[in-house]
């Protein structure tokens, strides 16, 4: 089965950086869909931003313009360049991948991101 890793998220201030990335244990991303999922203490879980085997990609709303989802298939990797930082956007954030021909889910643990001054 696929495992997935989450690294990259820490604390930095308002306006600053973070690239997230979601490693998998195998050659999953190439036929399946990957988002980026986040979710701060009291609120619904959100999708953040997706990317497709093809290099489709949707974003939230309250990221477009400041996110950036990308996908490195040699590393079995899927990147979230984070820019712009805003305190509305601490939260745990989760990479979720589906493949396209299963039922399979996958779920990594998630990385913390905390944007604070």
């Amino acid at each position: 089965q696929v495992q997935l890793v989450e690294s990259g998220g820490g604390l930095v201030q308002p306006g600053g950086s973070l690239r997230l990335s979601c490693a998998a244990s195998g050659s999953i991303f190439s036929s399946a869909v990957t988002g980026w999922y986040r979710q701060a203490p009291g609120k619904q879980r959100e999708l953040v931003a997706s990317i497709g085997s093809h290099g489709s990609t949707h974003y939230a709303d309250s990221v477009k313009g400041r996110f950036t989802i990308s996908m490195d298939n040699a590393k079995n990797t899927v990147f979230l360049q984070m820019n712009s930082l805003k305190p509305d956007d601490t939260a745990v954030y989760t990479c979720n991948v589906q493949p396209y021909f299963s039922r399979a889910d996958y779920w990594g643990q998630g990385t913390q991101v905390t944007v604070s001054s």
